[in-house]
């Protein structure tokens, strides 16, 4: 399993298991949709924490191997279907990033209530970088995070946000030590855990009223336009730029 779960206290731990960058496919996603659900599903549980083994949180989708570099495409629709059903589970979710969330790992950090970073953490929409449009439901959860202007500046740039300036522009709710990431999580979470159950589900669901369906809808679309740009030469020379380390050059073709 790339997915370790466990549980204490009320609170359950989801850890990601594929260091250093902790790529993700649709089978890791779909682990953790299971995992999440069937927490939904045990009262003992009231909030689930999102970690991962190694040095970053999520690096998104390996184009150098795996399904991806074989099948753009096929894998990502494969991917999206299971990545939608995060927007479905009821239970509270707090993601603890350490290292970089990029790309696809960014939505998956964007898909949790709460993100706790530390100050080297960083925070990158980088698909601009590599000839894309952006997905994972981003279209949705970074605006409706940080807004609609710092959404664009970090799609538009696929700059590097760290995790002071995450903090300032609430992508971040809580900075720590890496000596004290997950225990600054599990803090939050406990908090979380005091409340009452029944009435943290009910107010989490009228916060995210329609979050599930809008995800859904820009999912459908961030694909389509993906389908368009994997086909040109820009993305392929973004994506063997990123690969082979060096800055692309990009010809608008």
């Amino acid at each position: 399993m790339d997915l370790s779960v466990s549980v204490s206290d009320g609170v359950a731990l989801l850890e990601m298991r594929r260091p250093p960058a902790n790529h993700f496919d649709e089978t890791l996603i779909g682990q953790i949709v299971d995992a999440a659900k069937s927490i939904d599903d045990d009262p003992a549980c009231r909030v689930i924490v999102l970690a991962s083994e190694g040095r970053h949180f999520c690096a998104g989708a390996d184009f150098g191997g795996g399904d991806f570099a074989r099948d753009h495409v096929a894998a990502a629709e494969r991917l999206y279907r299971r990545a939608a059903e995060l927007f479905d589970v009821r239970t509270p979710m707090i993601a603890a990033v350490q290292g970089t969330a990029v790309g696809g790992g960014l939505g998956l950090a964007c898909a949790a209530d709460f993100r706790v970073a530390e100050p080297s953490t960083r925070f990158v929409a980088n698909f601009a970088r590599l000839g894309f449009h952006q997905g994972f439901g981003i279209s949705v959860t970074l605006p409706e995070i940080i807004g609609r202007q710092a959404a664009a500046d970090m799609l538009l740039t696929g700059r590097r946000v760290g995790g002071e300036e995450a903090l300032r522009l609430r992508l971040a709710d809580r900075l720590a030590t890496p000596e004290a990431l997950r225990e600054t999580a599990f803090a939050l979470a406990a908090e979380i855990a005091a409340s009452a159950p029944l009435a943290v589900r009910s107010i989490r669901a009228t916060l995210r009223a329609g979050l599930a369906s809008r995800v859904r809808e820009a999912l459908a679309h961030e694909l389509a336009e993906q389908k368009i740009h994997w086909s040109t030469a820009d993305s392929a020379e973004g994506i063997a730029a990123s690969l082979e380390r060096r800055p692309p050059v990009f010809r608008g073709r």
